[in-house]
């Protein structure tokens, strides 16, 4: 039986992204990372928090801190969240640690505590995957398995199509306008089919 369950969601294309709570028009959306959040590479205006809130219609605060990592990022979050007192939290934080070549792992528990206090406050989590950066371009398989392990929605592609697309880039690193506009509709995608908006 499930077996036949599996094969009719899959000709379906049954989504299994996990649900959110609804974020009221006047809920506040907490964008919390580094560069890439901060939109380092496009002008005023054109960060993906900035464009996201114009598509969504629900504040989202940009927290984006140049240069950050994992670790750096736990230690500011309650902060922040006492601050904003988001609804909900997009989380994209990582790709510091992996230019730096710090521990994985390390960031992998990093980025379940900032989970896990976010959700301690009631505030949902969506988890957006940054790459790796070396041949394939591809996000550590961290962010899938955390995902999944803690019942996250989970947008695992735009960054990697992104950095892979020159007319995206300001730089190796960073999207340009057109690059953070394509983050913004990945996610205004993400939290529509998820129900937060």
């Amino acid at each position: 039986m499930r077996i036949v369950l599996l094969v009719v969601c899959l000709l379906l294309g049954c989504s299994s992204s996990p649900k959110l709570t609804p974020v009221p028009p006047d809920g506040v959306i907490l964008a919390f990372g580094d560069s890439l959040t901060h939109g380092t590479g496009a002008g005023d205006g054109e960060s993906y928090p900035e464009v996201l809130q114009g598509l969504i219609g629900r504040t989202v605060v940009n927290a984006g801190i140049p240069g950050e990592t994992t670790a750096e990022g736990l230690a500011r979050l309650p902060g922040v969240l006492d601050e904003t007192t988001p609804r909900l939290m997009i989380l994209c934080l990582g790709g510091n640690d992996f230019l730096r070549r710090l521990d994985e792992k390390q960031a992998a528990d990093n980025l379940r505590a900032m989970v896990a206090l976010a959700r301690s406050r009631g505030v949902e989590v969506v988890l957006m995957a940054v790459p790796r950066f070396g041949l394939t371009l591809s996000p550590p398989e961290l962010y899938a398995q955390m995902a999944e392990e803690l019942k996250l929605p989970l947008e695992s592609g735009i960054m990697r199509s992104v950095v892979m697309n020159s007319a995206m880039k300001s730089d190796e690193v960073h999207p340009n306008a057109a690059g953070y506009k394509a983050v913004a509709e990945a996610l205004a995608e993400l939290l529509r089919k998820s129900g937060a908006v």
